[in-house]
């Protein structure tokens, strides 16, 4: 007896322009994000009083890196995902190019970001640990926040820019009037 699975139907999309649908779903990142990365980081932090940007259980680094490498990962593959699925559904005015190979532009794409802007974090990290001196302490409450605002600028960021990438191959839906198609 063989099993067959089928795919999950993504849910219906209200119909609206892919400029509303962004800032949607912007929200959907932002809020979560930045709450989330803040009370984790507060609630770590808190635990020594002071943190330092390397040394220690409880450093800086330990949380800003994985989220500057996974939130870009995850963000782009989804936003990418659900622009495609809204695009099928008819939802927004864009249609996806049939010749394009959705998964390589999301793993290419993905991987790209998360590699940037986990250089780009741990590059501004040594640097500042290079400008402070060994013993400089920093304020628990203070890179909570900075954490939480990082989560923020990188939810908002990684919702567009993967679309700029996509723009190459999306094209407006094109309805033939019925007059020109009588008139032949």
């Amino acid at each position: 007896m063989k099993f067959k699975i089928k795919k999950a139907q993504p849910k219906p999309i209200k119909k609206t322009t892919l400029h509303r649908f962004l800032i949607k779903r912007t929200i959907y990142y932002v809020l979560p994000n930045v709450f989330f990365n803040f009370i984790i980081a507060y609630a770590s932090f808190k635990e020594l009083g002071y943190t330092h940007f390397f040394e220690g259980t409880q450093n800086l680094a330990r949380l800003t890196l994985p989220m500057a490498i996974f939130l870009p990962v995850v963000l782009t593959i989804d936003i990418i995902k659900r622009v495609s699925d809204a695009a099928e559904q008819g939802a927004i005015e864009f249609k996806i190019d049939d010749n394009l190979n959705q998964k390589k532009l999301m793993t290419k794409l993905s991987i790209l970001h998360g590699a940037i802007t986990g250089l780009l974090v741990l590059s501004v990290l040594i640097l500042a640990q290079f400008n402070f001196s060994k013993y400089y302490r920093l304020n628990a409450t203070a890179m909570a926040v900075v954490v939480g605002v990082l989560a923020g600028l990188l939810s908002v960021l990684f919702t567009y820019l993967p679309i700029r990438k996509l723009r190459k191959h999306l094209h407006k839906n094109s309805v033939t009037a019925s007059s020109d198609l009588s008139e032949n």
